[in-house]
């Protein structure tokens, strides 16, 4: 069975890497956006550890925050087995509004004392 093309696809850390949105799941009081990097960021245990920070506004000018509240807000789950790339998620809060038709999500990745960041544009479905 195929699975579903991704939902967009950009580069990020001074495009030295991929990040391709696979889904978007909403929630009654957050929404959760899942990713894939490739190829795959550090090990934790690595010098070189890369950390997302989350923003986001929609086209009504609503805007969400970084889930910090939830144990697990999300980040990297770690290298996917077959050793090709990284899988993770972030958590944002409120919940989408129910009339956004476009959100804008803002990435900061903090990779050895640097940040970069990068906007990804998402319909909301």
């Amino acid at each position: 069975m195929p699975s579903k093309p991704p939902l967009l696809t950009l580069p990020i850390l001074e495009g030295r890497h991929e990040c391709m949105i696979t889904r978007l799941k909403h929630e009654e009081d957050s929404f959760t956006f899942h990713y894939r990097i490739t190829p795959p960021l550090p090990d934790s245990g690595s010098a070189a550890l890369v950390l997302p920070l989350l923003e986001a506004q929609d086209d009504l000018g609503n805007e969400y925050e970084e889930y910090e509240e939830y144990e697990d807000r999300g980040g990297a789950y770690g290298t996917h087995p077959d050793g090709t790339c990284t899988d993770g998620s972030l958590s944002g809060h409120p919940a989408l509004h129910r009339d956004a038709s476009s959100l804008r999500l803002r990435t900061t990745w903090l990779r050895g004392g640097v940040e970069t960041s990068c906007d990804m544009p998402l319909t909301p479905s």
